[in-house]
This record gives C-alpha cells, structure tokens and sequence, in this order.
C-alpha cells in the first residue's frame, strides 16, 4: 500500500464546525483511528471516506458494536489491530487474535492485518531512540496515534494530519467558553487538555504519553513531509547555535 498524499484524522473534538470534510476526502488516503465515526452527520468535518482505520484492543469490542457502520460498509478499507503479544496469541488464549478470526470468518472479504509482536518492539524502539525513554520501564503505552502516524510515515509521501493541536497547546489558557473534547463524537467525555496532562502526569501503568508523542510528531514534521490542519499550526523552527546563545530545544 502506498499513497502520495494521506489525511490522517485524529479523533479530537477540534475536527467540529471546521467543515474540513471534503477537503479530507479528497486525499488519496485517509487514514482514522478507532472506532471514529464517519456517519450521523459528522462527514462535513471529518470527512466520509475510510482507506485505512488503525485500531487498538481497547476500541475492539466497540468496532464490533459498530461493525455495522465500521465493518459491513467498509469492504475496501483496510484495518489494522494492535495489542500487547497476550492478547495476539494465536494458541486460543488471545483476545484480540480469537475476535479477528471470528470476524474474518462473518466478513471474509474484509482486510484485516494485526501488528505483530516484532513491529511492536520497533515501535517501542523507536520511541526511546526519539525521548530517550524507555516505554516499559515508565511504565506507560504508546497512543494509537503514535501506531497511525508511525505507519503513515512509512505508506503516505505527504501527510496531512487534521485535529492535532501542538504539544504545548494545553499550556495556554483555554477558553472557557469552549473546552474541546477528546472525541468529536462523544461531547459529553472528558475534555482534551485534562486527559492530556493527566495521562502525561500518571504513573499508575494504563495511560499514553500524549504530549511527549506529539514532540515527536513535531519534530518529524520539520524533517517528513507532515502537516497539520484545524488547528492550523507549523513546528517553530528550532534556534540556531552560536557562541553567545546556546540551542534552544
């Protein structure tokens, strides 16, 4: 699979009232995560085709729940499941391996992939290589979106990723009129910047490093081919080293 210009939607409640839908769709591939949906009036924003969905274990059982809009309707999408290696076991002990063989057995035609346990090493790898720390030992899991924007770099020449905010984003003041959610689709769920900080913030063994993923993804924007979309916003160019000044990072 290779695509010369990818939409990667986020599921941020900043997607709404941004009207940014056709202009999603009009990329060659676009790319969601989860259980995101499409339907129920939320195309003019997020856009309505799927080419590739990218899907964590904890979001299974709610795909299936949806598998009428995310599955049946979805014969061309192509869909890929993460998980931790004990709930990919292919011995009849894996969760999330036993659920894809049933559904590849309902749904035959569809192009279902998992991540296997030796990509999920790289992509732990890659993560230290990028902080500097080691995701096991801080005890933490990486995002989905760290998985999509991972795999868009290696399928898409140009990514356009829509609803990411910057990582400092949640250390301005926000306004408080108009707190945005952490999903578009559920308005009432936690809002974005307090599950942001608090996931960043948790030591407990079941959360993501949100904002640390998203210094990443800036400073892969300032060498890929990565651009980001409502908001608008470019990664400020990094300070030039003199004898005076030292590097500001």
């Amino acid at each position: 699979m290779h695509c010369h210009s990818c939409a990667l939607v986020t599921s941020s409640g900043h997607l709404m009232g941004g009207g940014r839908g056709e202009e999603i769709d009009r990329a060659e591939c676009v790319i969601r995560m989860n259980d995101a949906p499409t339907a129920l009036g939320y195309g003019r924003d997020v856009g309505r085709r799927t080419s590739l969905r990218v899907i964590a274990h904890s979001s299974m059982q709610r795909v299936l729940r949806n598998r009428h809009e995310l599955l049946n309707a979805s014969q061309d999408t192509v869909f890929i499941f993460w998980g931790p290696s004990s709930y990919m076991r292919r011995d009849g002990k894996g969760l999330v391996y036993n659920n894809l063989r049933l559904m590849n057995q309902v749904l035959p035609k569809l192009k279902v992939y998992m991540i296997s346990r030796q990509k999920m090493l790289q992509f732990d790898e890659l993560f230290k290589k990028e902080t500097g720390k080691d995701r096991r030992i801080s005890n933490s899991w990486l995002s989905t979106g760290w998985f999509t924007m991972t795999i868009a770099l290696e399928l898409c020449d140009r990514i356009n990723v829509y609803g990411m905010v910057a990582p400092d984003h949640c250390r301005e003041p926000q306004p408080p009129s108009s707190p945005s959610p952490y999903h578009y689709y559920e308005p009432l769920g936690p809002e974005e910047c307090a599950m942001y900080i608090s996931h960043e913030r948790d030591r407990s063994g079941s959360h993501h490093r949100f904002i640390t993923e998203k210094r990443v993804f800036t400073s892969w924007a300032r060498t890929f081919n990565i651009h980001f979309y409502q908001p608008d916003w470019e990664p400020p160019p990094l300070t030039t080293l003199t004898a005076d000044h030292p590097a500001n990072y």
